[in-house]
């Protein structure tokens, strides 16, 4: 039992419940594990919790500069982190998003985070990147490790967009040595460049509160960012598929700390064992709020549905509305699809009981899916 969250209904946890509710109401015998799952953004570090890591709680600054409490995973020197624990737009406050705030974002508290996995030793870092507030190209996160942005008369900038446009140079003489002896990997799952028209601002800053002419000026400060940090690590990757990801943190951290980028679902599938789970396992059941064109690419189902094929285990999607055919279903590695759009048609009341909708999407699963006697032993993960 395998699903992402149903964004605006259902956490991750909420909806595996509900399925597995559903189908052991048609056959209390079912072996049902409870497997929910995340591909970067929300929800990353309660995967990882379930599957074996200690929390770690800490006080970093939040994206608007005061102090909040945020928690990562740790498990034998890996700490997967949650940019949107810190730096999301859960923790904007009351208010936002809006212009202001797509401003004036900053993500210094996801570096405060990398830092105090240092402090305890870590060996490799994930970084998770949905459900960014910022865009300031990972400036913050650079600036609490030590680097320093400096305007043109050697003052210290502050790393939000509406100051990055007054960056002259980066100091990176006084970053934390010990950066350089970590794994640190960006899991995100988006191929956009930092600039133009497929960049960080053009496509994802409206989603973060800004206008027209706000997402002029994201754009302009990263790419007056983007020159600073070209000349101070000698290379220019402003270009290179993915840095776009989240506001361009990946672009700040792959630039200056060597950070690989990765698909977030395989990484955390292969973090917490995945492949375990589906070796005794008769049928995967993913899901999540929109089976669409986006999913298709990678995001978390359809990245369990391809580790479910390779097991030669078969695989079915409750989501909440499908825009995908048949074919391309198939293709993913989805032997059915069953949406709570068939059952409720109306968007607003189909999200508000999500949780009722998705227990009859249960039963009716554990209908098909239960019809022969080898059923009773049918494990569902």
């Amino acid at each position: 039992m395998a699903p992402d969250k149903f964004k605006g209904s259902l956490t991750a946890a909420d909806a595996a419940s509900a399925i597995s509710n559903g189908l052991t109401a048609v056959d209390p015998s079912l072996r049902i594990c409870e497997f929910p799952i995340a591909d970067g953004g929300d929800g990353t570090v309660d995967m990882v919790l379930r599957q074996g890591f200690t929390a770690v709680t800490c006080q970093v600054t939040g994206p608007l500069q005061s102090t909040l409490s945020a928690t990562y995973g740790w498990k034998d020197g890996i700490a997967v982190i949650e940019m949107a624990s810190t730096a999301g737009l859960a923790v904007l406050g009351t208010g936002g998003p809006n212009s202001t705030t797509a401003r004036t974002a900053s993500t210094r508290g996801v570096g405060q985070l990398i830092s105090d996995a240092l402090d305890k030793g870590a060996r490799k870092i994930v970084l998770g990147v949905g459900g960014s507030a910022t865009t300031d190209g990972g400036a913050g996160a650079v600036t609490a490790l030590g680097g320093r942005i400096l305007d043109a008369d050697g003052d210290s900038v502050y790393p939000c967009p509406s100051d990055l446009v007054f960056a002259h140079r980066l100091d990176l003489t006084g970053l934390d040595p010990r950066i350089a002896d970590v794994e640190l990997v960006v899991a995100c799952d988006v191929d956009n460049p930092l600039l133009g028209t497929h960049g960080a601002s053009a496509v994802y800053a409206p989603q973060k509160g800004a206008d027209a002419h706000t997402v002029r000026l994201l754009d302009g400060a990263l790419t007056r960012w983007a020159d600073v940090v070209a000349d101070a690590v000698g290379n220019d990757v402003r270009e290179v598929p993915g840095v776009g990801a989240a506001g361009g943190i990946a672009f700040g951290l792959h630039a200056v700390f060597g950070a690989t980028l990765v698909s977030g679902i395989d990484l955390l599938l292969e973090l917490t064992c995945f492949e375990d789970v589906l070796s005794n396992a008769s049928l995967v059941i993913v899901g999540e709020g929109s089976l669409d064109e986006q999913s298709l690419r990678g995001k978390g189902p359809i990245g369990v549905a391809a580790s479910a094929r390779r097991a030669g285990v078969p695989a079915v999607a409750a989501v909440g509305r499908s825009s995908v055919t048949s074919e391309q279903a198939t293709a993913a590695g989805l032997d059915g699809v069953y949406a709570l759009a068939d059952l409720e048609p109306d968007p607003i009341r189909s999200m508000a009981d999500a949780r009722t909708l998705l227990v009859e999407v249960g039963t009716r699963i554990a209908r098909e899916y239960s019809t022969t006697p080898a059923a009773h032993r049918m494990d569902v993960r």
